[in-house]
Parts: C-alpha cells; sequence; structure tokens
C-alpha cells in the first residue's frame, strides 16, 4: 500500500477526515506557499505597528485582558509575547493523549496559515515539522474557560517551541518523545528543530483560540459518526434475535414524519435485514419502543452529527485568535494597506454548544441500546430466550449468563445521563471582569469524549450479547438464517469470540468486540459483504 501524499496546509481546506489522518495515521503535513505569503504579508504589517507614534493595538503595544489599556514599548514585544507563553502554561490534571495533541498542533497551524494573525510563517512551519518528527508536547487537560480559547492548553504547546535569550530547560515544557518523557529543549534538539523566540503578537497567535476543544471535538465527531453506524448495525442483530417486526421500518411510515435522518435510519434496516427468516417470525403487532422506535431515537441522532458536522469544519478552518489583520485593496501607488480588528473568535461557544449537542445525542444512543440489551437478557422480554442467555435451563442458577455486562451497560447509561449535562450554559467571569461571558468549550468535549467511549463500550456488550441470543435461536429453528449484512458481522464476532456454554471470564471478549466496534471493521465488513452502504 502507498503512502499518502502529503497533507498541504493552506487555512481553507482542512476536513475532519485530514484532521483524523493526521492525528492517528502520522500523515506528512506541508505548508502552502500561498499560506507563507499571506502569513509574511501580516506579519510585515505587524512589525509597522512597533513604530513610535503606532496606534495602540492589542497584544501588540498593549497589555492583556484587564491590562489591554496599559502600554507596552516596541522595544518589549519579545518579552511581552515570552510573558504571555510561561504565565499561562498553568493546565492540571491528566495529558491528553498524543493523538488530540496532534490534532490541535495541526489546527493551530491550519488557522495561522491563514495570514490574519500577523506571525512569520515559521510559526506554522515548525508545528508542521514536530508533527512530521513527532514531537509531541505533553498538554494537561483541565484549566480551560475556552474563552479566550484555550489558553493554558496552549501555552504548554507553545513552551516545547518557544524560547527567549535564557533559554531555560525548565521553562521549555515536556515532550512524549520517541516513547520518552523528555524536556521540550531536549525534544527539539534530538529532532533537529530550531526553537524559535517569539515577537511582536507571535504568543498571543499560538495560545488565543479554542483550539485544543476544536481538536478533540473533531476525533470525537468522527468517531460519533463511526458509533451511530454501529448502532444502526446491532440493532438489526438485535431485532433478528428477538424476532422483530418488520412494520416499523415501511417507508411510507417514515416519509409521513418527514425527518431526513429517521428515513435514513428506517431506510438502512430495510437494507440490513432483507432477506432474513428471522425477522416477523413472532407472530407479533408491534414490538416495543427500544425496537419499534429506533428510527425516532437514531434519526435525530443523525441530523445532530450532520449539523455539527459543518460547524467542526468551520471551525477547524478558522482564524481564532484577537486581534486579527486583513487586507485592504491595493492603494494608487499599488501599496497594500491593513486593517487590525479587534474581536471575538477566540470565544470557544460554536464548540462548547457542539459538544453539548453530541453528547446528548449519543448518550441516547447508549440508552437505547441498553433497553435493547435489557430485553435479550430478560427471559420475560426476549420472547423465548432462556434467562440472562444461559445455555440451557440446567445451566440457570450456576451460570449467571450474561447478567453483569448487562449491569455495566446500565452504569454507563446513568454515567453518560451525568456527563451529558450541558457545560455551556455554565460561565465565571475572569480577568477582573473583562473576560465576563465564558464557553467552557473544552470541558463540554472532554464530557463530549467520555461518553463516546462509553457508548463504544456499550455497543460492545450488544454485539456480544445479541451473537449469543443469535445462536440460542438458531439452536431452536436451525433453518432459519440471518440476513447477508448481518450475518457477516456476525461471523466476525464469533471469530473473536465463542458461543458461551458456561460461564467464563468475559471481559477480554468484550473488548476485543470493543476494537471492532472502535476502528469500524464491523462496518466495512458488512460494506465489503455485499451492495450494502450506510446512508
Amino acid at each position: 500500500m502507498t503512502a499518502a501524499r502529503p497533507l498541504l496546509i493552506d487555512g481553507n481546506t482542512l476536513t475532519v477526515e485530514d484532521v483524523v489522518a493526521v492525528a492517528r495515521e502520522n500523515r506528512e503535513v506541508r505548508l502552502a506557499a500561498a499560506a507563507r505569503e499571506r502569513m509574511a504579508a501580516s506579519h510585515a504589517h505587524v512589525q509597522t505597528l512597533l513604530r513610535p507614534q503606532a496606534p495602540p493595538v492589542y497584544g501588540i503595544n498593549t497589555g492583556f485582558g484587564i491590562f489591554a489599556n496599559r502600554p507596552v514599548a516596541s522595544q518589549d514585544a519579545a518579552r511581552l509575547s515570552r510573558n504571555l507563553i510561561i504565565t499561562h502554561a498553568v493546565a492540571v490534571g491528566a495529558p491528553f493523549k498524543d493523538e488530540v495533541v496532534r490534532a490541535a498542533m495541526l489546527v493551530r497551524a491550519n488557522a495561522l496559515a491563514l495570514g490574519h494573525s500577523g506571525v512569520r510563517p515559521e510559526l506554522a512551519q515548525t508545528l508542521l515539522d514536530m508533527l512530521n518528527a513527532r514531537v509531541h508536547p505533553v498538554v494537561p487537560q483541565q484549566g480551560s474557560l475556552g474563552s479566550s480559547g484555550d489558553l493554558a492548553q496552549l501555552s504548554h504547546m507553545a513552551l516545547v517551541l518557544t524560547t527567549d535569550d535564557a533559554d531555560r530547560e525548565d521553562e521549555s515544557g515536556q515532550v512524549s518523545y520517541r516513547g520518552k518523557v523528555v524536556s521540550g529543549k531536549a525534544a527539539m534538539h534530538a529532532a533537529t528543530i530550531p526553537r524559535l523566540v517569539l515577537g511582536a503578537k507571535e504568543g498571543l497567535a499560538l495560545n488565543n483560540g479554542a483550539t485544543f476543544s476544536a481538536a478533540l471535538a473533531t476525533l470525537t465527531l468522527f468517531d460519533a459518526e463511526n458509533l451511530v453506524r454501529n448502532a444502526e448495525l446491532s440493532l438489526a442483530l438485535v431485532l433478528e434475535a428477538l424476532l422483530g417486526v418488520s412494520d416499523a421500518f415501511d417507508p411510507r411510515l417514515h416519509s409521513a414524519r418527514r425527518h431526513s435522518g429517521q428515513a435514513a435510519v428506517a431506510a438502512n434496516m430495510r437494507s440490513l435485514l432483507a432477506g432474513s427468516t428471522f425477522m416477523d417470525a413472532g407472530g407479533r403487532v408491534q414490538d416495543p419502543y427500544s425496537l419499534r422506535c429506533a428510527p425516532q431515537v437514531l434519526g435525530p441522532v443523525r441530523d445532530t452529527l450532520r449539523l455539527l458536522r459543518t460547524w467542526v469544519s468551520a471551525e477547524i478552518n478558522a482564524a481564532t485568535d484577537n486581534p486579527l489583520i486583513f487586507p485592504e485593496e491595493p492603494s494608487v501607488n499599488d501599496r497594500r494597506a491593513f486593517d487590525t480588528l479587534s474581536g471575538g473568535n477566540f470565544h470557544g461557544e460554536v464548540v462548547s454548544m457542539a459538544m453539548d449537542y453530541l453528547g446528548i445525542a449519543l448518550a441516547e444512543v447508549g440508552a437505547l441500546a441498553e433497553r435493547q440489551i435489557h430485553r435479550m437478557v430478560h427471559d420475560r422480554y426476549s420472547y423465548g430466550l432462556s434467562p440472562m442467555l444461559v445455555s440451557s435451563a440446567e445451566a440457570a442458577g450456576l451460570n449467571s449468563g450474561l447478567m453483569m455486562p448487562h449491569y455495566t451497560t446500565a452504569s454507563l447509561v446513568l454515567e453518560n445521563q451525568t456527563l451529558a449535562h450541558p457545560d455551556s450554559v455554565h460561565s465565571l467571569p475572569t480577568s477582573a471582569g473583562q473576560e465576563d461571558h465564558n464557553a467552557n468549550s473544552l470541558t463540554a468535549a472532554r464530557h463530549a469524549r467520555r461518553i463516546v467511549d462509553n457508548v463504544a463500550h456499550i455497543l460492545a456488550v450488544e454485539f456480544y450479547t445479541a451473537a449469543q441470543a443469535i445462536d440460542l435461536r438458531t439452536a431452536e429453528s436451525p433453518a432459519a438464517r440471518l440476513a447477508p449484512p448481518t450475518r457477516a458481522a456476525y461471523d466476525r464476532v464469533r471469530q473473536e469470540v465463542r458461543f458461551i456454554e458456561n460461564d467464563r471470564l468475559y471481559q477480554p471478549e468484550i473488548l476485543r468486540v470493543r476494537a471492532l466496534v472502535e476502528n469500524g471493521e464491523l462496518v466495512r465488513i458488512v460494506a465489503n459483504a455485499g451492495d450494502f452502504q450506510f446512508i
């Protein structure tokens, strides 16, 4: 297999899939020539603002936050940028995974590439060099309000690639490099990447913006989209295990409701279940809500994620620091002038709301799956399956069957219900009231990430349970057959875990199934098994 071509960073065309490829697959990145030109032009304009008698411009010749009206001499511009980084690197908590840090470095470089930040091209290039050399700053997760962006986290990142005349190792941050945690100074030296002495505006350009929020949101959204496809596939297996009623997926019903996501889920169910002889074999008029209303639950989830993809895609191509620099039209003497505008593009509200919506949506995916698992393991609701799906009546009692995996899913659903409480509605003022409304975006993204991780495990338990239920159902009706798509998924699960004859250690097996869910393998196998593709 040939390696992917290097990804060209230009500030305008970064996609969710690009971020995933760089963050998780270490795709090489390069800076576009046009981006270099834009950055050089806006950087030259910033230098004009360091002249005597230049008007006050926030963060260039003034202090920060509550000190926005305090002038700073032009000769102190470099010290001002350095002070911003070393004083703001105060995040706390467990460090982010390398993939999140990589995503954030990429998104920050892409923001700088737009040329609105007034910094040298070398800043973006250094971030890309670090990505290509796999120099990953150690960045604690907690301590961001999401406005003025993820100041603390970005400052921990910036410590690694920047320095000053003193060049102190203890002010160079920490880096995960070649399997070890070392100082930023040591890692950059080993990778032969020069560290930069910051100039005017460059500290602010590095740490201003909800970049870690956006990076984590991008990876979380990508994983959530995969989980929804897995949720539909596991639902199809459950319907077959429980002899589901197909009328609930009739296209006329969903056309009458007029919601595209709902109609898409129903269409996927019809395709996934085509050819199954388990469906409608129970002779029931209708199913309980957790089966019959699945399109009405998963459909809004699909619609929500589609909206959030537009928001996230815009955010990872956005200029998010302050102030921003914009070129005017060329004047009569053909010299381009610039406007420097103070605003609030660093505010992470859009990411905060996106992650709140995602958390709520995915919590419902998990809640629905847990109810479906409950119906399979409870003999009162499973239409003839054994209690807790034990292998036989004689095995019950001595064997607990799948009682405890269901407990785990119930626990995760309860946890998700707390995690899904929105973070965007909470705010506390900072900087002596100057920054009086904060987005809480990184907290929202961290909570959404935990919900997605929990739902991945719930779905793994659902596949694991459905395979057992289908085996028991097949023993009753040897001539019955699964639909081809669900058969492909069932066979792949059975390659990892065998039928449960008697109680055994389930946890390693469930984790193997979880890997199939998280890496998208079950969905790909189903797609490759025939003409089926998820809408």
